[in-house]
């Protein structure tokens, strides 16, 4: 049996890697950085996607061998000027409580009329240190006013995907994933990395 090549996910959120682990299966061998020893957490003090997936990738990239994939993501919300964007695992104020972000969002949401909104994920490719490649994605839709669903994570039980009636929560995770932002970034990185024969 061939060997898979290895694309380590420059992560520790387990939601992340499986969603990844999931659309790769049978193409990549995906890990993140939980199954290496003494690597360090790589602090997001960019103010832009790219920039705190630029960070991760690079960081984690000078202390292992081979690909290293990092995404940054989140939603965007037109009647919030873009809000919580960069700052979407922590707009409830702590980090990765997406109980207490998706209690603000929907305190903020209260009456507003446009309910447009899109999750963009960005995604950095690094080998060694030095950036290769990066790719977006986003997908768009709108928020409804109430949880719904009990799949997926994140802001995922309120954003209902454009030409569908459920929330990303309500839907089967292979739907998700092959409309999701980080799905259509995650096709740009697999069909770059078939070019360029890793």
């Amino acid at each position: 049996m061939t060997k898979l090549p290895r694309l380590i996910v420059a992560t520790r959120n387990a939601h992340k890697t499986g969603e990844i682990r999931a659309m790769l299966e049978g193409r990549y061998e995906v890990v993140d950085v939980t199954g290496f020893e003494g690597l360090p957490e790589i602090e997001e003090t960019g103010v832009t996607f790219l920039e705190n997936a630029r960070l991760k990738a690079l960081g984690i990239s000078r202390l292992v061998e081979g690909w290293v994939l990092s995404d940054d993501s989140g939603l965007e919300v037109d009647a919030l000027g873009g809000a919580p964007g960069v700052w979407s695992s922590s707009y409830g104020g702590e980090e990765g409580n997406h109980a207490l972000s998706i209690e603000r969002l929907l305190r903020e949401m209260a009456g507003q009329e446009d309910r447009r909104a899109r999750f963009r994920c960005t995604m950095v490719l690094a080998r060694g240190g030095v950036e290769e490649a990066n790719f977006e994605g986003t997908v768009e839709g709108v928020l409804v006013d109430e949880v719904r669903g009990a799949g997926g994570f994140g802001y995922d039980p309120l954003f209902v995907p454009e030409g569908y009636g459920e929330t990303f929560s309500e839907l089967p995770g292979e739907v998700k994933n092959s409309l999701s932002h980080r799905g259509r970034a995650l096709a740009k990185v697999v069909g770059w990395l078939g070019e360029m024969g890793g």
